[in-house]
C-alpha cells in the first residue's frame, strides 16, 4: 500500500500516520509520498518521499480522500452505520472527535525521540502559539503578549523552564493559511512596541524553540521531536499544533477557538485526542464568533486550568 498525501498538518497527524504506522505493523506499508520535511514522523517507514512544497486544505485531491478517515472530526458511518445528519442529538454528542480505530495506530514518538544528550532544561513547558491568516481573515486565536507574561511567570514561579514556540511559517511545508509570517507585537510600558520573541529574551528560564532547534544538529522536524519528547507539559492554541502536543504522554492544556467544527463531546471519551497517547488534556473552548461579538479573548478559564494543572 502507498500513502500519498499532503493535506493540513493536523489531518496528516491523525487521519495519514496512524493508518500508514498500522499498515506497517501489518506489513503492508510499501512507500509514503508527503511533504517537505515529515520524514522523521514516518521513522518507521524505510521508503519516504518527501515531495510536496505546500499543503492543500481540499480533502477530495490531497489524499484524504482514500484513507479510513476521510474526516477529522467523525467518522459517524464507521461508527454508528449512519450519516451524521440521521443521528441524534445524543447520538451526535458521542461520535464526535470519534473515528474508526479499526486500522490506526499512533506511533509511539516519545519513546523513539526520547534524548538525553540534548542540553535542554530539567523541567519545561512548552508553550505552543499561532498567528495566522485564518481563512483569509485575520487572527482572531492566539496567545497576546499579555497572557504570555502573566503564564511565564506563573510558570516560571512554579520552577518551570519555559519553551516558547510560534514558527514563522518558513520551517515546514505550508497550507493556504500560512503562507504569511504576522507579529505579535504589544506597547509595554517604560519599554515600548515589542514582539512576542523579544518577551521570551527578556524573560528569565525562557526560550525559544528556534534557537533550541538551531542547536540541534538534525531537521527542524526531527529536533521538534525530540524537544517534545522531554517536555514536562503544553499550553497550546488548538489545531495541528495541539495535536501533536498530544503525542507525548503529558498534560495538554489547549485553547481551542472555531467556528463550529469543535462541537459537544468533541474531546470526551473515544476522541482521537485521547487515543493519541497517555496525554491528559485539557480543553479550554472559546467560540471564533463569541470572541468577534464581545471583541476580546476570554482567557480566564484558561489561565484557571493552567494554574490548576501546573
Amino acid at each position: 500500500m502507498i500513502i500519498d498525501v499532503c493535506p493540513e498538518f493536523g489531518y496528516e497527524l491523525v487521519c495519514a500516520i496512524p493508518y500508514a504506522n498500522w499498515l506497517q505493523q501489518q506489513g503492508q506499508l510499501e512507500k509514503v509520498i508527503t511533504c517537505k520535511g515529515m520524514r522523521p514522523y514516518y521513522y518507521f517507514c524505510n521508503n519516504v518521499e518527501e515531495k510536496y512544497d505546500r499543503r492543500s486544505i481540499d480533502n477530495r485531491s490531497n489524499g484524504v480522500q482514500n484513507l479510513p478517515n476521510t474526516w477529522i472530526h467523525h467518522n459517524a458511518i464507521a461508527v454508528t452505520g449512519k450519516n451524521y445528519s440521521d443521528l441524534t442529538e445524543d447520538e451526535k454528542y458521542k461520535v464526535n472527535g470519534v473515528l474508526d480505530y479499526s486500522q490506526w495506530s499512533p506511533p509511539n514518538y516519545k519513546s523513539v525521540y526520547q534524548d538525553d544528550s540534548l542540553q535542554l532544561p530539567e523541567k519545561f513547558i512548552v508553550i505552543s502559539n499561532r498567528y495566522n491568516l485564518e481563512h483569509g481573515q485575520a487572527p482572531v486565536g492566539y496567545f497576546d503578549i499579555e497572557f504570555l507574561y502573566n503564564t511565564i511567570l506563573h510558570l516560571t514561579n512554579q520552577g518551570y523552564s519555559v519553551v516558547y514556540k510560534r514558527p514563522s511559517n518558513t520551517e515546514f511545508a505550508t497550507d493556504p493559511n500560512e503562507i504569511q509570517n504576522l507579529n505579535i507585537t504589544a506597547d509595554v510600558n517604560d519599554i515600548g512596541v515589542i514582539t512576542d520573541y523579544q518577551l521570551i529574551e527578556m524573560l528569565p528560564d525562557s526560550y525559544l524553540f528556534d534557537d533550541i532547534v538551531s542547536s540541534i544538529n538534525t531537521t527542524y522536524n526531527e529536533a521538534q521531536l525530540k524537544i517534545f519528547s522531554k517536555a514536562s507539559g503544553f499550553i497550546s492554541m488548538g489545531g495541528g499544533s495541539s495535536i501533536l502536543c498530544s503525542y507525548f504522554d503529558v498534560p495538554v492544556v489547549i485553547y481551542v477557538n472555531t467556528s463550529g467544527d469543535i462541537r459537544p463531546g468533541y474531546f470526551d471519551g473515544d476522541s482521537y485526542f485521547n487515543k493519541l497517547s497517555k496525554a491528559t488534556v485539557y480543553p479550554i473552548i472559546d467560540m471564533k464568533d463569541d470572541i468577534l461579538k464581545r471583541g476580546y479573548r476570554d482567557y480566564n478559564k484558561l489561565y484557571e486550568t493552567i494554574y490548576k494543572v501546573f
